[in-house]
């Protein structure tokens, strides 16, 4: 066999005295200790950036609107991601085996699913919110209710928990006919089904992103319009153009999030798209690198909030000020 830079020559077993054990590759000591730092250090930061991010919109009575709710609920599903999700999807990528229980497995594969599928439904709620925002927004500070924030969130995880249960529940592994993702003892691959990758992808990516493109392409037409009301402030409705301003902003940074959503999940999902065309023969150590980027999604979005909301940096500050005081 020959081997890569960083791994062994030698293919042994997750579990050398169990018969059925999955095979496990090896990779050097030199490869893994700097990996797990690396991946380490991401997990800390998506979870002490969105636990800051939680706890400065649920301390900050101004940032209490519909937005900022749907903000706070994806920066919970990042938090959950981060600390129940990735720590053990770490140990299965470098170890390439699954050393945890079966019910465990499932209790994973099953939180994968709906935390990432969730992550998508809020930036489509997110994206139908900011068209409610620019397209009327006298409107829109009158009708968007605690209701209907309440119902976005609900959707969004209702959404996705139905979508994790139903691929959990098929037991997609099954379907599988290739020899490393075939069901043996040390693996855990049902995200990664091939069997199912298509149909998968367009369902959790996809069609949300089909939607969330075609409002923010209406946005972006109808931002142009309102930046005619912005130039000419003077003599327009001192009501309605601060509100136009402010919601144009929002929307700018929010579409930078989905953009970094974008940027992070595509990746993967092409991968899915593309893996029956090649005959399932894109090897699973790129389904996992790509998974690892579209985690970093969860990294980013404090950062992109940290660089564009001057409220999150001062309250941040606040918070960490108060925090080293009581130490």
């Amino acid at each position: 066999m020959n081997s890569s830079p960083g791994v062994a020559e030698a293919v042994v077993l997750c579990f050398q005295s169990v018969n059925g054990s999955c095979p496990r590759i090896v990779y050097s000591l030199a490869l893994r200790v700097p990996l797990y730092l690396v991946f380490s250090l991401v997990i800390m930061l998506i979870i002490i950036g969105n636990l800051l991010v939680i706890c400065i919109i649920v301390c900050s009575e101004h940032l209490q609107t519909a937005t900022h709710h749907l903000i706070l609920s994806l920066s919970v599903a990042g938090l959950l991601l981060g600390s129940l999700v990735m720590p053990p999807s770490l140990v299965r990528s470098l170890e390439t085996c699954w050393y945890f229980s079966n019910a465990f497995c499932d209790f994973h594969s099953t939180a994968d699913i709906i935390l990432c599928n969730t992550m998508v439904w809020h930036l489509t709620f997110i994206s139908i919110d900011r068209y409610l925002a620019v397209s009327r927004p006298l409107q829109y500070q009158n009708r968007t209710s605690h209701r209907v924030c309440v119902a976005m969130v609900v959707s969004s995880w209702g959404l996705a928990t139905v979508f994790g249960f139903a691929i959990t529940l098929s037991n997609p592994e099954i379907k599988n006919k290739d020899d490393f993702h075939k069901v043996c003892v040390g693996g855990c691959f049902a995200l990664h089904a091939k069997e199912i990758g298509v149909e998968y992808s367009i369902i959790f990516f996809f069609v949300p992103v089909f939607i969330i493109v075609s409002v923010y392409s209406r946005i972006f037409f109808i931002a142009q319009k309102h930046s005619k009301v912005i130039h000419n402030y003077k003599n327009s409705s001192k009501t309605c153009a601060p509100l136009v301003t402010k919601d144009l902003k929002a929307t700018k940074t929010l579409a930078v999030v989905i953009g970094n959503f974008l940027f992070c999940w595509t990746p993967f999902f092409m991968c899915n798209i593309a893996d029956p065309i090649v005959h399932h023969s894109i090897p699973a150590v790129l389904y996992e690198v790509l998974l690892w980027v579209a985690y970093l999604n969860s990294m980013f979005n404090p950062l992109i909030y940290a660089f564009f909301y001057s409220w999150f940096r001062k309250t941040a500050k606040i918070l960490v000020t108060k925090l080293l005081n009581g130490l």
